[in-house]
Protein backbone atom coordinates (compact mmCIF):
# COMPACT_ATOMS: atom_id res chain seq x y z
CA UNK A 1 0.00 0.00 0.00
CA UNK A 2 0.89 3.82 -0.64
CA UNK A 3 0.38 5.18 2.75
CA UNK A 4 1.43 8.25 1.62
CA UNK A 5 -0.97 8.38 -0.88
CA UNK A 6 -3.92 6.90 0.68
CA UNK A 7 -3.50 9.10 3.12
CA UNK A 8 -3.73 11.96 1.08
CA UNK A 9 -6.68 10.75 -0.63
CA UNK A 10 -8.51 9.91 2.58
CA UNK A 11 -8.24 13.66 3.26
CA UNK A 12 -9.19 14.37 -0.51
CA UNK A 13 -12.15 12.09 0.35
CA UNK A 14 -13.26 14.39 3.50
CA UNK A 15 -12.48 18.33 1.64
CA UNK A 16 -14.48 17.08 -1.23
CA UNK A 17 -17.35 15.80 0.48
CA UNK A 18 -17.25 12.41 -1.60
CA UNK A 19 -15.35 9.89 -3.05
CA UNK A 20 -16.81 10.62 -6.97
CA UNK A 21 -15.52 14.44 -6.29
CA UNK A 22 -12.07 13.26 -4.80
CA UNK A 23 -11.74 10.75 -7.97
CA UNK A 24 -12.22 13.75 -10.47
CA UNK A 25 -10.18 15.46 -8.12
CA UNK A 26 -7.04 13.25 -8.23
CA UNK A 27 -7.62 12.30 -11.56
CA UNK A 28 -7.87 8.85 -9.76
CA UNK A 29 -11.07 5.90 -10.89
CA UNK A 30 -13.68 5.89 -8.21
CA UNK A 31 -12.76 2.60 -7.61
CA UNK A 32 -8.92 3.31 -7.19
CA UNK A 33 -10.16 5.97 -4.68
CA UNK A 34 -12.15 3.13 -2.69
CA UNK A 35 -9.47 0.80 -2.77
CA UNK A 36 -7.14 3.35 -1.13
CA UNK A 37 -9.56 4.52 1.51
CA UNK A 38 -10.02 0.23 2.04
CA UNK A 39 -6.36 -0.16 2.21
CA UNK A 40 -5.99 2.46 4.87
CA UNK A 41 -8.41 1.42 6.80
CA UNK A 42 -7.14 -2.14 6.79
CA UNK A 43 -3.88 -0.60 8.03
CA UNK A 44 -5.52 1.11 11.15
CA UNK A 45 -7.66 -1.90 12.12
CA UNK A 46 -10.32 1.00 12.03
CA UNK A 47 -13.42 2.41 9.97
CA UNK A 48 -12.76 6.17 9.17
CA UNK A 49 -15.39 6.80 7.37
CA UNK A 50 -19.37 5.94 7.72
CA UNK A 51 -20.97 5.74 4.11
CA UNK A 52 -24.56 5.85 3.15
CA UNK A 53 -25.98 6.02 -0.22
CA UNK A 54 -26.21 9.85 0.25
CA UNK A 55 -23.52 11.45 2.15
CA UNK A 56 -20.41 10.43 3.82
CA UNK A 57 -19.46 10.89 7.58
CA UNK A 58 -16.47 10.37 9.98
CA UNK A 59 -16.25 7.87 12.35
CA UNK A 60 -15.00 9.19 16.18
CA UNK A 61 -11.79 7.34 15.03
CA UNK A 62 -11.96 9.05 11.61
CA UNK A 63 -11.92 12.76 13.67
CA UNK A 64 -8.99 12.22 15.51
CA UNK A 65 -7.32 10.70 12.61
CA UNK A 66 -7.86 13.51 10.21
CA UNK A 67 -7.26 15.69 12.92
CA UNK A 68 -3.67 14.42 12.98
CA UNK A 69 -3.33 13.85 9.27
CA UNK A 70 -3.79 17.57 8.35
CA UNK A 71 -0.55 18.44 10.18
CA UNK A 72 1.81 15.58 8.92
CA UNK A 73 0.95 16.04 5.54
CA UNK A 74 1.28 20.25 5.88
CA UNK A 75 4.46 19.14 7.30
CA UNK A 76 5.61 16.67 4.77
CA UNK A 77 4.55 19.61 1.94
CA UNK A 78 6.49 22.17 3.90
CA UNK A 79 9.37 19.90 3.57
CA UNK A 80 9.34 19.53 -0.15
CA UNK A 81 8.87 23.11 -0.36
CA UNK A 82 12.41 23.41 1.58
CA UNK A 83 13.97 21.12 -0.61
CA UNK A 84 13.21 23.11 -3.60
CA UNK A 85 13.18 26.77 -2.12
CA UNK A 86 16.58 26.61 -3.59
CA UNK A 87 16.23 26.39 -7.41
CA UNK A 88 14.38 28.59 -9.46
CA UNK A 89 11.52 25.99 -10.54
CA UNK A 90 8.70 25.53 -8.31
CA UNK A 91 6.98 22.17 -8.72
CA UNK A 92 3.83 20.40 -7.26
CA UNK A 93 0.45 21.60 -6.81
CA UNK A 94 -0.40 24.79 -4.62
CA UNK A 95 -3.78 24.32 -2.99
CA UNK A 96 -5.66 27.60 -3.01
CA UNK A 97 -9.61 28.10 -1.63
CA UNK A 98 -11.06 31.33 -2.47
CA UNK A 99 -14.35 32.79 -2.55
CA UNK A 100 -16.34 32.82 -6.26
CA UNK A 101 -16.26 36.50 -6.61
CA UNK A 102 -12.25 36.47 -5.94
CA UNK A 103 -11.59 33.17 -7.49
CA UNK A 104 -12.99 34.40 -10.92
CA UNK A 105 -11.79 37.97 -10.43
CA UNK A 106 -8.45 38.42 -8.66
CA UNK A 107 -7.04 34.41 -9.20
CA UNK A 108 -8.35 33.62 -12.42
CA UNK A 109 -7.01 36.55 -14.89
CA UNK A 110 -3.58 35.98 -13.43
CA UNK A 111 -3.14 32.28 -13.84
CA UNK A 112 -1.68 32.25 -17.91
CA UNK A 113 1.04 34.73 -16.42
CA UNK A 114 1.72 32.51 -13.03
CA UNK A 115 2.39 29.76 -15.59
CA UNK A 116 4.70 30.99 -17.59
CA UNK A 117 6.44 32.13 -14.57
CA UNK A 118 6.56 28.31 -13.28
CA UNK A 119 5.13 25.60 -15.44
CA UNK A 120 5.63 22.87 -13.57
CA UNK A 121 3.61 23.72 -10.63
CA UNK A 122 -0.18 23.47 -10.80
CA UNK A 123 -2.94 25.26 -8.86
CA UNK A 124 -6.00 23.12 -7.53
CA UNK A 125 -8.72 26.40 -6.69
CA UNK A 126 -11.42 25.21 -4.32
CA UNK A 127 -14.68 27.72 -4.42
CA UNK A 128 -16.66 28.09 -1.15
CA UNK A 129 -18.73 31.39 -1.01
CA UNK A 130 -17.52 31.37 2.68
CA UNK A 131 -14.58 29.54 3.37
CA UNK A 132 -13.43 31.26 6.72
CA UNK A 133 -13.50 27.93 8.32
CA UNK A 134 -11.52 25.80 6.01
CA UNK A 135 -8.50 28.12 6.15
CA UNK A 136 -5.95 25.11 7.25
CA UNK A 137 -6.78 22.65 5.02
CA UNK A 138 -5.27 25.09 2.37
CA UNK A 139 -1.97 26.45 1.34
CA UNK A 140 -3.15 29.52 0.74
CA UNK A 141 -7.71 30.91 1.28
CA UNK A 142 -8.31 33.97 -0.61
CA UNK A 143 -11.32 36.34 1.51
CA UNK A 144 -13.50 39.11 1.09
CA UNK A 145 -14.04 40.48 4.81
CA UNK A 146 -15.71 43.85 6.41
CA UNK A 147 -12.56 45.99 7.98
CA UNK A 148 -13.00 44.62 11.75
CA UNK A 149 -14.04 40.98 11.63
CA UNK A 150 -11.26 38.66 13.30
CA UNK A 151 -10.19 36.28 11.15
CA UNK A 152 -8.10 33.95 13.22
CA UNK A 153 -5.50 33.24 11.45
CA UNK A 154 -2.22 34.53 9.50
CA UNK A 155 -3.40 37.11 6.75
CA UNK A 156 -2.02 38.98 4.28
CA UNK A 157 -3.88 42.65 3.50
CA UNK A 158 -3.76 42.60 -0.77
CA UNK A 159 -6.60 45.09 -1.59
CA UNK A 160 -9.24 47.53 -0.08
CA UNK A 161 -12.63 48.19 -1.39
CA UNK A 162 -16.14 49.87 -0.38
CA UNK A 163 -19.35 48.25 -1.25
CA UNK A 164 -21.39 50.87 -2.67
CA UNK A 165 -25.19 50.79 -3.74
CA UNK A 166 -25.65 50.27 -7.55
CA UNK A 167 -28.37 49.82 -9.99
CA UNK A 168 -29.12 49.69 -13.46
CA UNK A 169 -30.97 52.57 -15.66
CA UNK A 170 -33.83 50.31 -17.13
CA UNK A 171 -34.17 49.76 -13.27
CA UNK A 172 -34.13 53.01 -11.94
CA UNK A 173 -36.62 54.49 -15.18
CA UNK A 174 -38.73 52.31 -14.03
CA UNK A 175 -38.59 51.95 -9.71
CA UNK A 176 -37.06 55.29 -9.52
CA UNK A 177 -33.84 56.67 -8.24
CA UNK A 178 -33.81 56.76 -4.20
CA UNK A 179 -32.32 59.73 -2.59
CA UNK A 180 -32.20 59.03 1.02
CA UNK A 181 -31.72 55.59 2.75
CA UNK A 182 -35.23 55.34 3.83
CA UNK A 183 -35.98 55.01 0.20
CA UNK A 184 -34.57 51.93 -0.22
CA UNK A 185 -37.70 50.70 2.04
CA UNK A 186 -39.74 50.86 -1.57
CA UNK A 187 -36.84 49.36 -3.70
CA UNK A 188 -35.82 45.83 -4.57
CA UNK A 189 -33.04 44.36 -3.38
CA UNK A 190 -30.37 42.08 -4.09
CA UNK A 191 -28.84 40.12 -1.26
CA UNK A 192 -25.67 38.05 -0.72
CA UNK A 193 -26.09 36.03 2.61
CA UNK A 194 -23.21 37.61 4.83
CA UNK A 195 -22.41 35.14 7.50
CA UNK A 196 -20.46 37.69 9.44
CA UNK A 197 -20.87 40.82 11.89
CA UNK A 198 -21.83 42.80 9.29
CA UNK A 199 -24.63 43.70 11.65
CA UNK A 200 -27.06 42.50 8.28
CA UNK A 201 -30.02 40.92 9.29
CA UNK A 202 -32.41 38.87 6.45
CA UNK A 203 -33.98 42.19 5.98
CA UNK A 204 -32.65 44.90 7.40
CA UNK A 205 -29.91 46.66 5.98
CA UNK A 206 -27.14 48.71 7.64
CA UNK A 207 -25.66 51.78 5.92
CA UNK A 208 -22.27 53.62 7.02
CA UNK A 209 -21.69 56.54 6.16
CA UNK A 210 -19.45 57.34 3.04
CA UNK A 211 -16.95 59.35 5.25
CA UNK A 212 -15.80 58.07 8.65
CA UNK A 213 -17.13 59.08 11.59
CA UNK A 214 -20.96 59.72 11.33
CA UNK A 215 -23.84 57.54 12.66
CA UNK A 216 -25.07 54.34 11.13
CA UNK A 217 -28.79 53.88 9.39
CA UNK A 218 -30.49 50.77 9.49
CA UNK A 219 -33.44 50.45 6.72
CA UNK A 220 -35.93 47.35 6.76
CA UNK A 221 -35.69 46.41 2.98
CA UNK A 222 -37.75 43.80 0.85
CA UNK A 223 -35.60 41.24 -0.84
CA UNK A 224 -36.11 39.86 -4.10
CA UNK A 225 -33.30 37.84 -4.79
CA UNK A 226 -30.76 35.95 -2.71
CA UNK A 227 -27.53 34.40 -3.85
CA UNK A 228 -24.19 33.63 -1.97
CA UNK A 229 -22.79 34.19 -6.05
CA UNK A 230 -21.66 37.59 -6.58
CA UNK A 231 -21.69 37.11 -10.50
CA UNK A 232 -25.28 36.18 -10.35
CA UNK A 233 -25.88 39.58 -7.92
CA UNK A 234 -23.84 41.62 -10.36
CA UNK A 235 -25.58 39.93 -13.50
CA UNK A 236 -28.84 40.59 -12.02
CA UNK A 237 -28.14 44.03 -11.48
CA UNK A 238 -27.30 44.51 -14.89
CA UNK A 239 -30.32 43.46 -16.28
CA UNK A 240 -32.38 45.74 -14.16
CA UNK A 241 -33.66 43.20 -11.27
CA UNK A 242 -32.92 45.73 -8.38
CA UNK A 243 -30.41 47.02 -6.30
CA UNK A 244 -27.69 45.35 -4.91
CA UNK A 245 -24.40 46.15 -2.86
CA UNK A 246 -21.40 45.56 -5.26
CA UNK A 247 -17.37 46.38 -4.79
CA UNK A 248 -15.82 49.71 -5.99
CA UNK A 249 -13.55 47.12 -8.05
CA UNK A 250 -15.83 45.00 -9.52
CA UNK A 251 -18.35 47.54 -10.86
CA UNK A 252 -15.97 50.87 -11.95
CA UNK A 253 -16.15 49.83 -15.37
CA UNK A 254 -19.61 49.54 -15.64
CA UNK A 255 -19.92 53.13 -13.63
CA UNK A 256 -17.77 54.31 -16.10
CA UNK A 257 -19.24 53.02 -19.28
CA UNK A 258 -22.83 53.73 -17.42
CA UNK A 259 -24.13 50.31 -17.49
CA UNK A 260 -24.42 51.07 -13.67
CA UNK A 261 -25.33 54.16 -11.53
CA UNK A 262 -23.97 54.74 -8.06
CA UNK A 263 -26.71 55.60 -5.70
CA UNK A 264 -26.65 56.85 -2.48
CA UNK A 265 -23.19 58.55 -3.03
CA UNK A 266 -22.93 59.58 0.61
CA UNK A 267 -23.65 55.91 1.90
CA UNK A 268 -22.09 52.77 1.62
CA UNK A 269 -22.37 49.09 2.75
CA UNK A 270 -18.93 48.88 4.19
CA UNK A 271 -15.44 48.55 4.18
CA UNK A 272 -14.03 45.24 3.52
CA UNK A 273 -10.02 43.78 3.25
CA UNK A 274 -9.18 41.23 0.51
CA UNK A 275 -7.28 39.12 2.11
CA UNK A 276 -5.12 36.21 1.81
CA UNK A 277 -4.73 33.76 4.73
CA UNK A 278 -2.60 30.53 5.32
CA UNK A 279 -2.01 28.25 7.98
CA UNK A 280 -0.38 29.20 11.04
CA UNK A 281 2.43 27.16 9.98
CA UNK A 282 5.96 28.23 11.58
CA UNK A 283 7.32 27.98 7.68
CA UNK A 284 5.62 28.85 4.64
CA UNK A 285 5.96 27.22 1.54
CA UNK A 286 8.15 28.61 -0.97
CA UNK A 287 5.33 27.93 -3.44
CA UNK A 288 3.06 29.60 -1.15
CA UNK A 289 5.25 32.78 -0.70
CA UNK A 290 6.18 32.95 -4.43
CA UNK A 291 2.33 33.23 -5.22
CA UNK A 292 1.72 35.55 -2.87
CA UNK A 293 4.07 37.76 -3.62
CA UNK A 294 3.28 36.96 -7.33
CA UNK A 295 -0.34 38.42 -6.57
CA UNK A 296 1.20 41.54 -4.89
CA UNK A 297 2.23 42.79 -8.66
CA UNK A 298 -0.66 44.36 -10.70
CA UNK A 299 -1.87 42.53 -13.50
CA UNK A 300 -1.88 43.81 -17.06
CA UNK A 301 -3.37 46.85 -17.59
CA UNK A 302 -7.88 46.33 -17.65
CA UNK A 303 -7.52 42.75 -17.20
CA UNK A 304 -9.58 42.66 -13.51
CA UNK A 305 -10.37 45.36 -11.18
CA UNK A 306 -8.87 43.23 -8.14
CA UNK A 307 -5.66 45.12 -8.03
CA UNK A 308 -3.38 45.17 -5.38
CA UNK A 309 -4.48 48.50 -3.41
CA UNK A 310 -3.21 49.54 -0.13
CA UNK A 311 -2.67 52.73 0.05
Amino acid sequence: MDRLLSMRVFQRVIDEGGFAAAARALELSPAAVTRLIGDLEAHLGARLIQRTTRKISLTDAGERYLESLRSILSDIDVAEAAAVASTRELHGTLHILATPVLATHLLAPRIARWRALHPKLMLDIVVDPFPQHRVESFDASFLLLEDGVDLNAIAYPLAHTKMIFCAAPAYLARAGTPTRPEDLASHQYLKFPWQQATGHSARRLRLQPAEEGGALIEVDVPVALQSASFDVLYRATLEGAGIAALSTALARRDLQSGALVQLLPDWIFGRFTIYAAVPSRKLLPARTRAFLDFLKTPPEIGRTGFEPNLS
